[in-house]
């Protein structure tokens, strides 16, 4: 355990931290297989409207640090290409 004031107060803001990235990733993962599942149905209109409100979510993780950007983009990218084989 951390002895020093600011050690121990770097300690709790990773706790809380690591709480908000989980919560975010977990309604990224959320989102993304909604859309595989529309993929799946086969429901263009569907996945394509998930589509745009998970590229705004994984963006906002991109940019706040709690994914990669280049992670981001694959991910949309991808997601993008299955719903245009539809």
């Amino acid at each position: 355990m951390a002895n020093h004031k600011s050690a121990k107060k770097r300690a709790r803001q990773t706790i809380v931290r690591t709480a908000r990235n989980k919560t975010k990733t977990s309604s990224a993962r959320s989102a993304i297989k909604k859309i595989r599942a529309a993929i799946v149905e086969n429901d263009k209109t569907t996945a394509a409207t998930m589509l745009v409100t998970a590229q705004k979510l994984l963006d906002r993780l991109a940019k706040t640090g709690v994914i990669k950007a280049n992670a981001a983009a694959r991910k949309t990218s991808r997601l993008a290409q299955q719903i245009n084989k539809l």
